[in-house]
């Protein structure tokens, strides 16, 4: 048997959680908010099924064939997704968002930190979460982009 460059590969899994938040900034006043974020500042909150994908990359491990055992995936998402968001209101229920804007893209980063926390260092490729089919966020780890 020939020895073969190593192979990398990408590892997705999806999970669905139910959330309600107000998009509401502590830094505008109650006109500009409503201005800025229409319906979705209803002080009364709304509610979304968000859908989050997240995707891994390694290399193929060459005994298991995987990159990462799904079931410890599995486990790391419900840790760092489902415990902290599902059935919650981001706003009142998660200390993060309590100084945070709960935006689709700041719901990304902290998924995102959540899952550094757990994952092997350097494994975590991107999280996608889709908040209705038509408003997507990828986010990939970026912290600034340089103007």
């Amino acid at each position: 048997m020939s020895p073969r460059s190593a192979r990398l590969a990408r590892l997705s899994r999806s999970v669905t959680f139910s959330a309600c938040h107000r998009l509401h900034s502590k830094s505008l006043s109650d006109e500009d908010n409503l201005k800025l974020f229409g319906k979705c500042n209803n002080p009364n909150g709304h509610g979304h099924n968000y859908k989050v994908v997240v995707t891994v990359r390694g290399e193929i491990d060459p005994v298991s064939g995987m990159v990462m055992n799904l079931t410890d995936l599995k486990e790391f998402m419900q840790e760092a997704i489902m415990e902290p968001l599902d059935h919650k209101n981001l706003d009142k229920d998660v200390p993060y968002f309590s100084e945070v804007v709960s935006t689709t893209e700041n719901v990304a980063v902290f998924i995102w930190d959540n899952l550094q926390k757990l994952l092997p260092q350097g494994i975590l490729y991107k999280v996608e979460v889709q908040e209705t089919e038509q408003n997507v966020v990828v986010y990939k780890g970026e912290e600034t982009i340089v103007k």
